[in-house]
């Protein structure tokens, strides 16, 4: 795999990427995304509360997109089900593979792309802890949504858990929904898309890929349409602080390679070597017994007019 040197955001120094050392940083962050989502399940209670609350303020500026969709997907076979595979898989698919190309592709780019994608996602862990919110799908029937994950489950590998594979429901927190992580790494695929694609029908797939995904996410009954807001506005968040979070991961890796870089030699002056073992002379003085080199006749500049005759002298014996 070809490397270069890529230079982060805001000028920082140019720093050799490796895909050894980027892939246990890629895993480590979306072990921690699981972790968190595992850890913030909450009280189911609070969750619920926090669910309706979005509801109401969504029903109040008049924004409930969410329930017109569910029941077209629930109603129309051929839009709910192959929008639960695009729920089920698609950003476990899409947002590595264009890691993948930044990487080898346009990797004067990657680094600051891959920075915004995993501080972003760290803030999302923050809202999963700060508000758990139950999904529309987990609300009672009362409330008018139909899970469409559980309705569609025969065709695909997940059952009523979200999109956990069945016998796995309990390794996914079922009330991580805001913000819609979904949204936010599907907008950061088509910015990507859109600005290094260099190609019309990667411009349309960057616009069409992040608008899809918030449609699915609504009408699947996962999220509401807050829940999308609040995903574009963590990417927004993200990407704002995305440089100071290079800038002081190159601080810190220069630190930790300061002991390790080996002292730089002593500057040498420049200029004629050293003939006298360190001893100074001074102009025209010559060390005793020292020769006279002449690129012609008579004697070297600096020579006094004695040691030019004993010279001739010698070279008439």
């Amino acid at each position: 795999m070809p490397q270069a040197e890529t230079r982060g955001i805001g000028g920082s120094p140019l720093t050799r990427l490796r895909w050894w050392t980027e892939l246990p940083l890629i895993l480590l962050v979306y072990m921690c995304y699981s972790a968190g989502r595992l850890l913030a399940r909450g009280d189911v209670s609070s969750a619920v509360d926090h669910g309706l609350a979005i509801l109401r303020l969504e029903k109040l500026l008049r924004i409930n997109a969410e329930h017109p969709l569910n029941r077209l997907f629930t109603r129309e076979a051929w839009l709910g089900i192959p929008a639960d595979f695009w729920y089920a898989s698609l950003h476990y698919v899409v947002t590595p593979v264009i890691l993948v190309w930044l990487f080898r592709c346009r990797q004067e780019h990657y680094r600051a792309a891959r920075t915004w994608l995993m501080t972003s996602t760290f803030i999302g862990l923050i809202g999963f802890t700060l508000l758990p919110t139950c999904p529309p799908r987990l609300l009672s029937p009362g409330h008018g949504f139909v899970d469409t994950m559980a309705q569609y489950s025969s065709y695909g590998w997940w059952a009523g858990d979200a999109s956990a594979p069945r016998g796995l429901g309990g390794m996914t927190n079922q009330y991580a929904a805001m913000p819609s992580l979904h949204v936010g790494w599907a907008l950061w695929c088509g910015v990507m898309l859109w600005r290094f694609g260099g190609r019309r029908w990667t411009r349309v797939a960057g616009v069409a890929y992040p608008l899809l995904t918030a449609i699915v996410v609504m009408g699947t009954a996962n999220h509401y349409s807050l829940d999308a807001v609040a995903g574009v506005a963590v990417m927004g968040a993200g990407f704002l602080l995305a440089p100071s979070v290079v800038r002081a991961a190159d601080v810190v890796r220069t630190r930790l390679r300061r002991p390790f870089v080996p002292a730089a030699d002593t500057p040498r002056a420049t200029g004629s070597p050293i003939v006298s073992a360190g001893c100074q002379t001074s102009t025209g003085e010559r060390i005793p017994r020292q020769r006279i080199s002449r690129s012609g006749p008579g004697a070297e500049p600096g020579a006094s007019s004695a040691d030019a005759g004993d010279g001739a002298a010698a070279a008439a014996r």
